[in-house]
């Protein structure tokens, strides 16, 4: 076959451009393969299996692209040209490592340790996803990876993996939507969810587990009381000036324009422009059935990827998040803070691949 004699001579020449060729040659030919419903002859799997680990990084951008679409389902790709590509760019590592089957538990957790965090949001929505993976992205606490992990319904979250995140919700509220609705969701765990959700989330909740939300409103009720009697928190404190920000007048309309399905993510943007912070901080919490006391606290943080989770809870995209945080820092004294690096993690949240984390 001259097309095996040509990929042969390529492959004992030591010219650098030589392997390249010999690369887009293999490539090629599993390509056409593939579409005839054919297996590469085992000569030309030698030579793949051959090929020097540095040569992927030496090929061009488009050809490590096609190379990362074509192997992501493969069972016979080298290991090592899978690991080298899962690292790649987000854009090239997202295929495999959403669907290699070649990629193990250990493959993945050395993602988390090595990679950026869209990679790690990447692995958190990983089909099947194990539970030594589950428990590695817990361990890190990386907020936007853990509302990733939240949900991927099929992620095997074991019970004390499931009892971390749902603590962790109650100061990232972008986990509790998702937690709500987790196949892998007890109904032990959930009364322990259920005192960080809003009314909506409750009330879905206390159908699907049969529990008993009068009991429970009356304990956080009481817990509530006996922590004023007590002293006011810092947190408490920071609630009330919240609470207080927002005219009652300006509550109402936001709440009418939701009632009447009129309150949308543009109108976030609308309000920033405005420069009414305080009516972005109440919409956002409306939109998304958050506090507006949790809003105010994630935009007041030093991490900008808070505010990111709450925007993609409520159908907020990439592009105009730049835009918001920019706003949002100019009429809250340069918070949420983090700077540039900030920022980066910050749109990191909202992935190569999907607006909705949540």
């Amino acid at each position: 076959m001259a097309g095996l004699e040509y990929m042969t001579a390529l492959a004992n020449s030591r010219d650098p451009a030589d392997r390249i060729r010999l690369l887009e040659a293999i490539l090629t030919l599993s390509e056409e393969n593939d579409d005839a419903g054919r297996a590469l002859p085992p000569v030309v799997r030698e030579m793949m299996d051959s090929l020097f680990l540095g040569l992927v990084g030496d090929a061009e951008r488009d050809l490590r692209q096609r190379l990362s679409d074509r192997l992501a389902e493969a069972d016979w790709a080298p290991k090592a040209m899978l690991q080298a590509l899962a690292v790649d760019e987000i854009e090239i590592a997202a295929p495999i490592i959403a669907a290699s089957p070649l990629l193990q538990d250990q493959d993945l957790i050395d993602i988390l340790i090595k990679a950026t965090v869209e990679h790690q949001i990447a692995v958190a929505r990983r089909p099947g996803l194990g539970a030594p993976v589950v428990e590695a992205i817990v361990d890190q606490g990386d907020p936007a990876v853990m509302t990733a992990l939240a949900g991927n319904d099929t992620a095997q979250i074991e019970h004390d993996a499931m009892l971390r995140l749902v603590d962790a919700a109650e100061e990232v509220a972008a986990l509790r939507s998702p937690l709500a609705r987790h196949p892998r969701l007890t109904s032990e765990v959930a009364e322990r969810l259920y005192a960080w959700v809003g009314e909506s989330l409750r009330a879905a909740l206390v159908a699907r587990f049969r529990i008993d939300g009068a009991a429970l409103d009356a304990a956080i009720r009481t817990a509530t009381e006996e922590a004023s009697r007590d002293g006011a928190t810092h947190w408490t404190l920071h609630a009330r000036r919240a609470r207080q920000s927002v005219t009652e007048a300006e509550r109402a309309l936001i709440h009418k324009l939701h009632e009447a399905e009129q309150l949308r993510p543009s109108y976030l943007l609308r309000a920033l422009r405005e420069g009414r912070l305080n009516m972005f901080v109440e919409a956002l919490a409306v939109l998304g059935d958050f506090e507006s006391t949790e809003v105010r606290q994630a935009i007041d943080s030093d991490k900008p990827e808070l505010m990111a989770l709450a925007l993609v809870a409520v159908g907020v995209d990439r592009s105009a998040f730049r835009t918001m945080l920019s706003l949002v820092r100019q009429l809250n004294a340069d918070r949420p803070g983090g700077g540039d690096d900030g920022e980066r993690r910050a749109i990191g949240v909202f992935g190569p691949f999907t607006d909705d984390l949540a």
